[in-house]
């Protein structure tokens, strides 16, 4: 597999083995292959199946695949373990994602596998961290449910999933953290150490702004389609043809907004010239400016809005991102060949390094594309390579 990298790779000459399976264990290894680490992924016989889901799930492997290369091994073999083995054992970083106990019934625990490698990071991407539900199965909607997003997110007693795996994400992006700060310790001590990240206790860090609040006011925090705002004017506002979202969030920005859409009579009233005074006359305030904004087209609205200084948004849909003219001009989507030979367009890695984006054009693997490869730099003879094949412990 050939890749164009641009700068920054910061993660160049770490190696990363990978046994994941759906979302978030494979973007752990997305974000190190983004930035530069070697990340060998680890699939059974065939293929990951996440390679072949239907409907919403259909995305999933381009999204958090890239970057990587392929071996496909059979775990359940004793040659496919001793192959797995020589992988980890020269390897900087593990990530896995199975169910508690997979991985360790065939050997390749850490505690295990640190014998061998004192320097291994081993990544464990689970449902929830060590306690008493440590060995239910979880999923991005569990946690959503369990941890009260779902309950945040839909109208009250109609709790609803956010609208895409940000459990799953979230949680991998969390344990990138972890890995990059065990990388640091290991600079110090020569160590490696277990690192555990996990869906449930992802969700409660995301909704402890609401606990927070609970806890500051003494009031638990409504569903958001319910919430009282902690601003007046914060809301999606229709227009001629399609809505924009307004937020005015600070005193300064009211006078801007005021002097921007002629608004002298709520200006000149110096009683809701504090934020907290135009909450409390919400009601009397919105009817006028949503009487205003309906006027405007949304390109007129935006245009309008444009450079003034206040937060505002177009509702986009998914698909409207593949033109957005910002992410064309900014390297905010990346050139990604899928194993069909079709090229697509997706989102590169959301942060800047030096002024750049850690871009790469890449090629999604096929199954087991590198796994020729892979056996030779672990010094298997193109013989031992041949009967490890010819037995089916790695394709």
């Amino acid at each position: 597999m050939s890749e164009a990298h641009n700068n920054p790779t910061p993660l160049a000459g770490l190696k990363v083995i990978e046994f994941t399976h759906m979302v978030m264990g494979p973007a752990v290894g997305a974000i190190l292959g983004a930035l530069g680490a070697e990340v060998i992924r680890v699939e059974p016989i065939g293929g990951d199946r996440t390679r072949t889901l239907v409907g919403s799930g259909s995305g999933y492997f381009p999204m958090y695949n890239r970057h990587k290369k392929s071996i496909c091994i059979n775990l359940k073999s004793e040659q496919g373990i001793e192959v797995a083995k020589k992988l980890i054992v020269n390897a900087d970083i593990l990530v896995e994602n199975f169910r508690p106990g997979a991985l360790d019934r065939l050997g390749l625990d850490y505690e295990s596998l640190s014998q061998d490698n004192q320097r291994l990071i081993y990544c464990s991407e689970k449902g929830f961290l060590p306690g008493p539900y440590e060995n239910r199965t979880a999923l991005d909607e569990v946690a959503q449910m369990m941890g009260g997003l779902a309950y945040m997110t839909g109208p009250p007693g109609k709790p609803l999933r956010a609208g895409s795996s940000v459990i799953d994400v979230t949680g991998g992006m969390f344990g990138v953290i972890g890995i990059l700060a065990a990388v640091e310790e290991r600079h110090r001590t020569g160590r490696g150490q277990l690192v555990q990240s996990s869906l449930f206790e992802t969700t409660v860090y995301l909704i402890g702004q609401h606990m927070a609040q609970m806890a500051v006011t003494g009031k638990a925090a409504a569903p958001m389609p319910a919430r009282i705002s902690a601003w007046a004017i914060y809301d999606v506002f229709e227009t001629r043809d399609d809505p924009v979202f307004i937020g005015v969030v600070t005193d300064a920005l009211w006078e801007k907004f005021c002097n921007l859409f002629a608004l002298d009579d709520l200006w000149a009233d110096e009683s809701i010239r504090e934020n907290n005074a135009r909450v409390a006359a919400r009601d009397r305030i919105m009817p006028q400016i949503r009487e205003l904004i309906a006027q405007y087209s949304r390109d007129e609205l935006i245009a309008k809005l444009e450079g003034s200084g206040l937060p505002f948004a177009p509702i986009a849909r998914p698909e409207d991102m593949f033109a957005d003219p910002h992410l064309n001009a900014s390297a905010g989507l990346e050139r990604v060949t899928l194993p069909d030979g079709k090229a697509v367009m997706l989102p590169s890695l959301p942060i800047a390094m030096g002024g750049q984006r850690p871009t790469q054009e890449s090629t999604l693997p096929a199954p087991g594309s590198n796994s020729r490869t892979i056996l030779a730099a672990l010094d298997y003879s193109e013989a031992m390579i041949e009967d490890l094949m010819g037995s089916k412990a790695v394709l």
